[in-house]
């Protein structure tokens, strides 16, 4: 055997140690060599990598200090242009043109003057024209005295003396003149009065009652005829206060009386 054969002899005996080491390390932990073997690849691609982003940003940062190189010029300064040689006076000044000489106006006709107004006429004042008075409201008068009727005595005071016959009522019985016990008050026969066309005056005969009152009132004569002061009369009969007839010394209650009513206007 030669020098060199006997020094290479051992290669075969420790590659098949090595590979007993190996499947060992694979035994003990299975995957790890192939899970080392991916991160040492994704270690070199990360490295490559950042060596590329590096080359490109510098050659960016080249790039960008040339651009920004300053280049100065110097610039001459112009040579100043010739003056222009002057104009001849005639061709420098205008001509004036010839003014126009303004058109004569005609004569405008002077408008004639308004004659000044003449001043509004007074305001007549017509006198103020006062309304005549109002009629004065009718007044209200109870008259048993006149020639149909006997002679009256004053109220709550008896008189002396038989009572003055003054026909017969409807029914036959003799009729006396009335005397008030207390007239009428004119506000006791307005409202009824009021609907009536006065003036004017009404005749009643009216039986007696005791407590000096009347019953059974009809209706005799009225003036105006159908101005409605009878029906006005004997509405408002129930409140006249009369006395009953005397005859001999004798009050004969239930005796027939006669009560004229009048509605007058008041002249005072």
């Amino acid at each position: 055997m030669s020098l060199a054969q006997a020094a290479l002899s051992p290669e075969p005996e420790h590659k098949s140690t090595l590979a007993l080491r190996v499947a060992a390390f694979d035994a003990r932990w299975p995957g790890l060599r192939r899970r080392a073997a991916g991160i040492g690849l994704a270690l070199v691609l990360e490295v490559g990598l950042l060596l590329l982003l590096l080359t490109l940003g510098t050659g960016i940062a080249g790039r960008r200090e040339a651009a920004e190189t300053l280049t100065t010029v110097d610039f001459a300064e112009e040579p100043p242009a010739p003056d222009a040689p002057p104009l001849p006076e005639e061709e420098a000044a205008p001509t004036a043109l010839p003014r126009s000489q303004p058109s004569p106006q005609p004569d405008l006709p002077v408008p004639p003057v308004p004659p000044p107004p003449m001043p509004p006429p007074a305001a007549t004042i017509s006198p103020k024209v006062e309304p005549a008075p109002a009629p004065a409201a009718p007044r209200i008068k109870a008259v048993v005295r006149d020639q149909d009727a006997g002679p009256a005595g004053p109220p709550n005071r008896p008189r002396s003396g038989d009572s003055q016959r003054v026909g017969t009522a409807s029914n036959g019985e003799p009729l006396y003149a009335a005397r008030w016990y207390r007239e009428p008050y004119p506000e006791e026969l307005r409202g009824y009065l009021s609907t009536a066309g006065g003036p004017g005056w009404a005749l009643i005969n009216c039986r007696t009652v005791p407590d000096f009152r009347v019953e059974d009132c009809e209706l005799v004569d009225e003036w105006p005829s159908g101005s409605q002061m009878g029906r006005a009369v004997l509405a408002a009969s129930w409140q006249f206060r009369v006395r009953p007839a005397q005859v001999g010394g004798r009050v004969l209650v239930g005796s027939w009386v006669r009560i004229r009513i009048s509605y007058e206007r008041d002249r005072g």
